[in-house]
């Protein structure tokens, strides 16, 4: 039976247990004041709860394994994401089932583009980019090709000109890039030079970052417990773009250090710190919390920092080779990039600073590919991501490379 069958059966007894509860009443005589609201108990949480709540844990539970297996793509997953908009139970029920992406690979849900990737194989996507609007789409797919009408859009970014710098503002939306709105998840800035990038996502550090930020500042300088700053961004990960001065013959080199990432998470039992659901959901907070907090976590600046106690993860572009009859850089995208560009990179883990990372990082794990951009048409891109980076760092990191660098190239 499929869910829509399900759910019109039990819409429609939903609706006959309403109408008896409904004659049952009449008969009694019931006197409310004049201008008060209705007390019957069976009105709006009946209506909303009822049936749902009254299914059988054990069938409900069935009924979501078995839709979560079978529609393993969008657009048909979208019906695990209407099991979850049914009632509490549901959801609940649905957040048990489904897995995070790092462990099966599938993006279900929008927090699932702040989680880690899958460790066994990258999660392919595509970019699009509108030159006359500055807009930039990931969709989830193989390619536009294969896709189609079908694709499902992820994130989308807006390219901002300022006088100090670019800047792209990411949202859930292909429409909305207001800071104020539930669809705005974070940004990307670079300087004048467009040599180096922050990433910024609008959600707090965790708990243990923020203990740790907060102990190295003087005590007149740290955060008050008691004030928010939930509608602050705060700064996940460094994107550095080595200068060219000399302007000598090869490909770009840049680096990325993942703040929110520890070295540790890619090592033999390594975990990252998986986000499980929003808690900044824009306008909505921001007409709750009025007050704004009295420092942030890096004095001087409009943005906090978000800090791991252990040596953060740093990745570097793969060092391509150089192809004498092609007269060209080359590297294996294994057929996911079929365009030359300057833009093309491969990202692998690196040493840290004076090469603290080399010896607690596995050596299969500085040759593996965790991020990979390259072009295949006009103003068309490839992206895939896996393990310990998540869909918005990786689109992040790939929004840096559009941005022009007169000094790097």
């Amino acid at each position: 039976m499929s869910f829509k069958k399900i759910v019109r059966e039990l819409r429609g007894k939903r609706n006959e247990n309403y109408n008896n509860r409904a004659i049952g009443r009449r008969g009694r005589s019931h006197i409310a004041p004049e201008g008060s609201a209705s007390s019957s108990p069976w009105t709006d949480e009946y209506l909303n709860q009822s049936i749902w709540v009254d299914l059988p844990p054990e069938l409900l539970l069935d009924i979501i394994h078995r839709i979560e297996s079978e529609q393993t793509s969008w657009p048909a997953r979208r019906d695990v994401v209407a099991c979850a908009s049914v009632c509490r139970s549901w959801r609940e029920m649905t957040k048990e089932v489904v897995k995070v992406p790092e462990l099966s690979g599938l993006l279900t849900f929008p927090i699932s583009l702040k989680q880690p990737g899958p460790r066994d194989a990258p999660i392919q996507c595509f970019i699009k980019r509108e030159r006359a609007t500055g807009i930039y789409c990931l969709y989830l797919g193989l390619s536009p090709a294969l896709s189609g009408d079908k694709s499902k859009l992820l994130l989308s970014a807006k390219k901002v000109r300022r006088a100090t710098g670019a800047e792209f503002v990411v949202s859930l939306s292909g429409n909305d890039f207001s800071r104020s709105s539930s669809n705005y998840i974070g940004k990307l800035r670079s300087n004048f030079l467009g040599t180096k990038f922050t990433v910024y996502e609008n959600q707090p550090p965790p708990v243990d970052s923020e203990r740790s930020s907060n102990r190295k500042l003087p005590p007149s300088m740290r955060v008050s417990p008691w004030v928010s700053s939930s509608t602050h961004s705060y700064s996940i990960a460094s994107i550095l773009y080595e200068l060219n001065v000399l302007r000598t013959r090869g490909p770009r080199r840049m680096q990325c250090i993942m703040n929110s990432i520890p070295v540790s998470s890619i090592q033999e039992g390594g975990q990252v710190h998986s986000r499980t659901e929003f808690t900044n959901r824009g306008k909505k907070q921001q007409q709750q919390k009025k007050r704004k907090p009295l420092m942030d976590f890096c004095s001087g600046s409009s943005e906090g920092e978000s800090v791991v106690k252990e040596e953060p993860l740093v990745l570097k572009n793969k060092s391509p080779r150089w192809h004498e009859q092609l007269q060209c850089w080359c590297l294996n995208f294994k057929g996911r990039v079929t365009v030359a560009s300057v833009k093309n990179f491969q990202l692998v883990a690196a040493a840290g600073e004076a090469g603290k990372n080399m010896n607690i990082i596995p050596e299969e794990e500085q040759e593996r590919v965790i991020l990979q951009f390259g072009k295949i048409g006009k103003d068309i891109f490839t992206m895939d991501y896996r393990y310990p980076i998540s869909a918005f760092q990786a689109f992040a990191i790939c929004l840096s490379s559009f941005d022009t660098k007169p000094v790097c190239e």
